[in-house]
């Protein structure tokens, strides 16, 4: 393990308050223990391309207009 990344997290924890490196603590703790979840990507190369030019183009035109809007009453 990189001892420069570990010399980061503890200096990091040092200026948090101590409720917040407890949740460091709970969280350092948990995450070996987590499942590593979803598809390899070698499983979805099949579906490379799948996707016509035209609606690919769709797509991309919508996400320009939508992203970066904001709507004050969605919340």
């Amino acid at each position: 393990m990189n001892i420069s990344v570990i010399d980061e997290i503890v200096e990091q924890l040092k200026v948090m308050p101590q409720h917040l490196q407890y949740q460091v603590l709970e969280f350092a703790r948990k995450l070996p223990k987590t499942e590593v979840r979803g598809i390899p990507g070698k499983q979805l190369l099949p579906f490379a391309g799948s996707i016509s030019p035209e609606d690919l183009q769709i797509m991309g035109e919508a996400i320009k207009q939508d992203c970066e809007q904001i709507d004050i009453n969605e919340w």
